[in-house]
């Protein structure tokens, strides 16, 4: 691989203030509005304001990705009520920044925030293609197929 083509680098980590919130938003609205077709109007909720967002940025600033943890009550009806589960969700990697570890990045840093925060397992709900990716990662599938926003999904665990 010449120099020129050469992967760049970029860091992981918990969004805290509103620039880096605002950056999950723009690569969410990047993803699945636009490339997925998602409306807007179900892409942001008002768990939004609670969650834990973990950014990806590469090192001139520019934002590659990101995921959300949901945790306790705002986390309670994507795990069947169990409050030592979190939800990761809303995860996106932005089309040129594919391929380069990022989006596995990001569920590391999703479950390091779940750890933190005393939880046993994370959940997640990932589209069907996505589901050797998140295999390799260590979470298994339960249950049965199911539509979101148009889109197949299944539901998956992975122990912490």
């Amino acid at each position: 691989m010449s120099p020129s083509h050469a992967s760049p680098s970029y860091a992981v980590r918990v969004a805290e203030n509103p620039t880096d919130r605002e950056a999950c938003f723009a690569v969410r609205k990047e993803v699945f509005v636009v490339e997925q077709g998602v409306p807007q109007d179900i892409e942001y909720d008002a768990y939004d304001s609670d969650a834990v967002h973990v950014l990806a940025v590469r090192d001139d600033g520019v934002p590659l990705g990101t995921g959300r943890l949901l945790y306790g009550e705002a986390a309670a009806a994507k795990t069947d009520g169990d409050l030592t589960v979190g939800s990761l969700g809303r995860l996106a990697v932005t089309r040129e920044a594919r391929g380069l570890g990022v989006g596995a990045a990001l569920v590391r840093a999703v479950e390091e925030a779940a750890r933190e925060r005393g939880l046993a397992a994370v959940d997640l709900h990932a589209q069907t293609h996505a589901l050797a990716f998140y295999e390799r990662l260590g979470y298994e599938a339960y249950g049965a197929e199911f539509p979101d926003a148009g889109i197949p999904h299944r539901a998956m665990r992975r122990l912490l």
